[in-house]
């Protein structure tokens, strides 16, 4: 009778921890989960935000992971299509039952994915996009981790003002994200009276930049402020040098720098890209020298970028916060230990989230991009 009771206690017992276990944690594992580009035009940005995550996924697991649990990366390719990232989100939430979300990669996506995300109380963490879309209004489930593309407009225009480049054109693709690069510029113009002299769009995964040449080649503008990414971004600067537009080209961060110079080749001597993470060339920095050396060690094979960087820093201090949650990690605790108000260290790149915001980071550089395909600040 007494053993009876015994395992029948033991039994309830078992089941209320089961019954209470967050979904995406057991005893040994953290399961997040994360939509990015791996196939098509943009698929580099998707690699490469994965690539530097993993690396540094791999170096905690192999300290022992997050209070004994052993962090895991779900990655599906959604060819930087929202229709396809909304289907990867229920796959990752539904089947896969992924603690959290990272890394997403895309304006389009992200907004596709958000409706999901926020019904079922899913963390979104440190998606690669500026969009206010996604910091207006505050979502307690989505924390941003790099500078808004306001922040890197009102860079890129300072810029531009202060050499005196005053008729700005604004090339950019034609969906979410480039929309929310020129909401960006327009912002930035306004504060010091100015009004854009001409814009142009390309379609998203495309490089038919013919007719946007023709028609900011016409406007013979100073500057250019670009926001697509690394295909069609280097189809319309190549196309317009051959044209003969002598502007200043600027990019914004998401247009995956290191694939632009390499689809540039020497014509991307003097291309300015907005960075919002340290540089990764940059070895003076403590969190550069642990990324390179963590890439070189659980990535051999991806290359050194500013994407990779964002990813690794994404991932620690995604890391961070896990900790700070403690060994009974749930959603609502990784919530409210981020919003601590303490910042979450990943090295000298540090952000503070709060209850009231979930986008701190105001990190925004300028590097020129060099004949050979190097970076100079």
């Amino acid at each position: 009778m007494f053993i009876r009771q015994l395992v029948t206690a033991l039994s309830i017992g078992w089941l209320a921890a089961v019954a209470h276990a967050e979904v995406g944690v057991t005893n040994d594992a953290i399961v997040l989960g994360q939509s990015a580009a791996l196939s098509g035009p943009a698929r580099f940005l998707g690699e490469e935000m994965r690539d530097g995550a993993l690396a540094y996924f791999a170096q905690i697991n192999e300290q022992g992971g997050v209070n004994g649990r052993k962090i895991q990366l779900v990655s599906l390719d959604d060819g930087y299509e929202p229709d396809r990232a909304m289907e990867n989100t229920k796959v990752l939430i539904e089947k896969h039952k992924v603690f959290a979300l990272f890394g997403y990669v895309g304006t389009p996506t992200s907004n596709a994915a958000m409706p999901l995300f926020t019904a079922a109380k899913v963390p979104f963490y440190a998606p690669f996009t500026g969009a206010d879309s996604l910091r207006t209004p505050h979502n307690r489930y989505i924390f941003n981790v790099r500078a808004s593309y306001a922040d890197e407009a009102e860079k890129i225009i300072r810029h531009a003002t202060n050499l005196h480049l005053s008729r700005i054109a604004v090339f950019y693709q034609n969906d979410a994200y480039g929309k929310a690069g020129l909401a960006g510029v327009e912002q930035a113009m306004q504060k010091r009276g100015m009004t854009i002299t001409t814009t142009a769009t390309v379609e998203r995964n495309s490089t038919e930049v013919e007719s946007a040449v023709k028609k900011l080649a016409e406007a013979k503008p100073d500057a250019v402020v670009m926001v697509s990414t690394y295909k069609s971004s280097a189809a319309f600067i190549k196309r317009a040098q051959q044209a003969g537009v002598a502007s200043q080209f600027y990019n914004v961060s998401f247009v995956g720098s290191r694939p632009l110079a390499e689809e540039l080749g020497e014509q991307a001597a003097g291309v300015v890209v907005s960075q919002v993470v340290p540089s990764p060339f940059d070895q003076s920095q403590a969190v550069v020298r642990e990324y390179r050396k963590s890439m070189a060690k659980y990535q051999p094979k991806s290359m050194i970028s500013f994407t990779s960087m964002e990813g690794f820093i994404a991932a620690k201090s995604m890391v961070e916060g896990l900790k700070r949650a403690g060994e009974s990690l749930t959603r609502e605790r990784l919530i409210a230990a981020l919003e601590q108000g303490e910042p979450v260290h990943a090295g000298e790149f540090k952000v503070a989230f709060s209850a009231t915001s979930h986008s701190p980071s105001r990190f925004v550089d300028l590097t020129v991009m060099q004949r050979d395909g190097t970076f100079r600040n």
